[in-house]
């Protein structure tokens, strides 16, 4: 009985299988096992203590409603920035190109530094939107701003090869059978790039919930108001309370694969749609 099949003429699957399931237990499977044995540390009844804590529950509204609205705004404009690099030439493209990729080399604690001496109440943006009411930092619109700062790549390099693939014949094919511009986009364009948005939707999303470094210095770290579960994760290890840190990183990680989960769902659904379309 064969347990799987060759799928490619080059020889070696099995052995290359081998170190690759050897790779993905010991960086991937152990740690997590790990991280579940160690918050069986907490009996039952602190555990529903724990789920009850008002300070967790609001912890995990902010990290994830944060984390969620920085992706769809990803999703938004790293989509457009996408657009822009792939459909049209101008004086200083590769320049713009290669800012892309930054956020991917800078620490995000200096992101953080950074995002927060700008929105501040004296910083060169912030001095000006705090006479208008419009507070960024120590808010939860300045948590967005840095998950959608480190976010952005993940969608613009997602979705920057599914475009350049599409032929522009397609828009004047369109154009040629009487669409508007806006019909070509949402008809044409967006079927065949909406399985890459939900990718970098995914990616974006994934980074956003776990950030700590560009967040912690922006947040405020206020309880119940801009607090972050990934710094109550950090609290509980400060305290050597290891266990209910632990059960919090699991909680984390359950809903978010959760998340993950549905939105590959979507994903595979669209896909199929997209090539029952081609046929």
């Amino acid at each position: 009985m064969k347990f799987f099949t060759h799928k490619t003429a080059l020889p070696g699957l099995g052995l290359s299988l081998g170190i690759s399931v050897i790779i993905l237990t010991a960086l991937v499977l152990l740690p997590l096992a790990a991280l579940f044995i160690k918050s069986l540390g907490l009996d039952t009844a602190q555990w529903l203590q724990l789920l009850q804590s008002e300070r967790l529950q609001s912890a995990l509204w902010v990290s994830f409603s944060t984390a969620t609205l920085a992706g769809v705004l990803s999703v938004a404009i790293g989509g457009l920035l996408a657009w822009v690099l792939v459909r049209y030439d101008f004086i200083g493209r590769r320049w713009v190109d290669a800012l892309i990729d930054l956020p991917f080399a800078l620490p995000t604690a200096v992101a953080g530094i950074a995002l927060t001496a700008l929105y501040s109440k004296n910083g060169w943006i912030g001095q000006w939107l705090e006479p208008l009411g419009i507070k960024v930092a120590y808010s939860t619109i300045g948590i967005t701003l840095a998950l959608l700062f480190i976010g952005l790549p993940f969608v613009v390099r997602t979705v920057q090869p599914v475009l350049g693939d599409i032929e522009a014949e397609l828009e004047q094919a369109a154009a040629t059978l009487g669409a508007t511009r806006s019909q070509t986009v949402w008809r044409v364009i967006f079927p065949l790039v909406a399985p890459a948005l939900l990718t970098g939707f995914a990616l974006a999303l994934a980074r956003g919930i776990g950030e700590y470094g560009s967040v912690i210095f922006i947040a405020g770290n206020m309880p119940y108001k801009t607090e972050i579960a990934p710094l109550l994760i950090i609290s509980n290890l400060e305290e050597y309370n290891y266990a209910a840190a632990t059960a919090i990183a699991v909680i984390m990680l359950v809903v978010s694969f959760m998340l993950l989960l549905v939105i590959n769902l979507l994903q595979q659904q669209l896909l199929k749609n997209q090539r029952g379309q081609t046929l």
